[in-house]
C-alpha cells in the first residue's frame, strides 16, 4: 500500500515512494515522507511536516504544522543506524514537535495512544511515552525516560535521562524532573519535590473516595512518617493495601535513580 487512492495530498508535499499512506489521510502543503514510513488510517499532517525514515503512525494521529518526527537522536554515539519511531493512535502532537528515534541499533522510542503532546518541545531518543498522557509547550523529557499512563506534565519541565515519572503524577511548571517520581502524587521545585495528592487528577480519572484516602495515608507513611523507606514501604503493604498502594511500592522498588522526597 504505497499511497492509499482516498488519501489527500497536497501537490508540494514530497512521498517518497517506499512510503505507506493509509485510507483517509490528509497531508497538508510542503510536508516531507521518507522512505520506510508508515501513516495510518485517518492522520493529518498539517504543512511543512517532515516525517522521517523508520517512523510508524497509527490511526487518527493528529499532526501540526512544522513538527518531525523520527529525527536522529541527539546523542554523540549516534552513527547512522537503523532504529525506530512508533506513535499509536489518536495522538495530537503540536506544532514546533520533535520525537527522535532510538539510538542503539534497531532500538526504539515509543509514544502510545491519546496523548495530547503541546508545542515547541522535544522527546529525546529511547523513550517510552504511554496513554492519556499530557506534555505541555516547552517541555523537554531526554533519553531512555518512561512515563506511565496519565501523567501530567506542565510547560518548561525539563526531565532528566533515565528518570521514570508514574501514574497519573503531575510535575508542575518549570520543573527540573532528576529523579524517579512515584504515582499518583504532585510535584514542583526547581529540583522536583513531592507537595502531596494529584487530587484533581485523580477525581477526573474517576477515582473513589476510599482509594484517595489510601493513597492520603501511603503518602504520609512515605513521606511524612520519619520511616526508613523499606519500613515505610512495608507499613504501607500491611495497612492501606489496594490495587494502587501496591502500583507505588512496586514502582519505588523497581527505582533505580532514586525517588524525589519532600
Amino acid at each position: 500500500m504505497p499511497i492509499d487512492p482516498s488519501a489527500t495530498i497536497a501537490p508540494t508535499a514530497r512521498i517518497h515512494p517506499d512510503a505507506s499512506i493509509g485510507p483517509q489521510v490528509v497531508i497538508g502543503e510542503f510536508c516531507v515522507i521518507e522512505s520506510d514510513v508508515t501513516i495510518g488510517a485517518f492522520c493529518r499532517l498539517e504543512p511543512y511536516v517532515y516525517v522521517k525514515r523508520w517512523t510508524t503512525l497509527g490511526e487518527h494521529n493528529e499532526i501540526s504544522a512544522c513538527t518531525a518526527l523520527g529525527t536522529d537522536p541527539f546523542d554523540k554515539v549516534f552513527s547512522g543506524e537503523r532504529s525506530y519511531l512508533r506513535i499509536g493512535n489518536r495522538n495530537k502532537i503540536r506544532e514546533h514537535y520533535t520525537i527522535s528515534r532510538g539510538t542503539k541499533p534497531e532500538s526504539l522510542t515509543e509514544v502510545g495512544n491519546d496523548n495530547f503532546i503541546m508545542s515547541a518541545g522535544h522527546i529525546a531518543h529511547n523513550c517510552r511515552v504511554g496513554d492519556n498522557i499530557v506534555i505541555a509547550s516547552c517541555a523537554l523529557v531526554a533519553g531512555y525516560v518512561d512515563i506511565e499512563d496519565q501523567a501530567f506534565i506542565s510547560g518548561g519541565v525539563v526531565v532528566h535521562q533515565f528518570s521514570k515519572i508514574g501514574r497519573l503524577a503531575m510535575i508542575g511548571g518549570n520543573t527540573r524532573v532528576n529523579s524517579d517520581v512515584p504515582p499518583f502524587f504532585l510535584y514542583s521545585g526547581f529540583s522536583v519535590e513531592a507537595k502531596g495528592l494529584n487530587l484533581v487528577g485523580l477525581k477526573r480519572a474517576g477515582f473513589k473516595t476510599s482509594q484517595i484516602a489510601a493513597l492520603k495515608a501511603a503518602y504520609r507513611l512515605l513521606y511524612r512518617s520519619g520511616l526508613k523507606l523499606e519500613d515505610a514501604l512495608g507499613r504501607i503493604e500491611a495497612e492501606v493495601a489496594t490495587p494502587e498502594t501496591a502500583h507505588l511500592v512496586a514502582f519505588i522498588r523497581q527505582s533505580k535513580r532514586g525517588i524525589c522526597r519532600e
